[in-house]
């Protein structure tokens, strides 16, 4: 008499979740590219850009973009933590990175108070506004989604060496948030900026 015996076998799929995570972020660059070619549009058909009034400055700014793109390293930083099964490790760099990044929201509205006009203002000040504010926006979904993964963390066995998408996903979003701000900030600032 044979017994028979099944094998079980263990189908490997493809993370849902990192491919919707990757299409939300194509929507996203989409949404932005639309934004920078409106702008470059109304530069391009506008006599003098910015119009009178509406001169950026570029030290602030400059300072944000360091401490912005500073943050994409120390955020990598509890990834690579996590791997070698550094849950605390992970957990400091990550609000390391929170931190950073709401330095980064701060100096952002400190532009925003002593820039001396509005959304209304002009085409140029419609264009800086939205885009900013809308990166801005991004910032601060970065901050909650990193901060939430340091929440997650406290359960043990949560995140570990083999089980760290959470952490992994975060990262990712982070780093086009950097992405998106580097391209923002040579067309709106490094582009614009005139010091006389």
């Amino acid at each position: 008499m044979t017994i028979a015996t099944t094998e079980h076998h263990e189908e490997h799929h493809p993370d849902l979740r990192v491919w919707g995570l990757l299409t939300f972020l194509i929507s996203e660059s989409l949404m932005f590219g639309g934004f920078f070619a409106t702008y470059l549009f109304f530069r391009g058909i506008t006599e003098v850009w910015p119009p009178e009034g509406t001169e950026v400055e570029l030290f602030l700014p400059a300072i944000n973009t360091i401490i912005l793109i500073s943050s994409s390293f120390v955020i990598h930083l509890g990834d690579v933590a996590i791997k070698k099964n550094n849950v605390w490790g992970m957990r400091f760099w990550y609000l390391v990175t929170a931190l950073m990044g709401a330095i980064f929201l701060a100096g952002q509205v400190y532009e925003y108070m002593s820039l001396g006009y509005g959304l209304t203002t002009n085409v140029f000040a419609n264009c800086f506004y939205i885009m900013t504010g809308f990166h801005g926006l991004h910032v601060l979904i970065g901050i909650l989604l990193i901060l939430g993964v340091v929440w997650r963390s406290r359960r043990p066995g949560h995140y570990s060496a083999t089980k760290h998408t959470g952490i992994e996903m975060a990262e990712i979003y982070w780093h086009f948030v950097d992405i998106i701000w580097i391209v923002l900030f040579t067309l709106v600032y490094i582009l614009t900026y005139n010091p006389a």
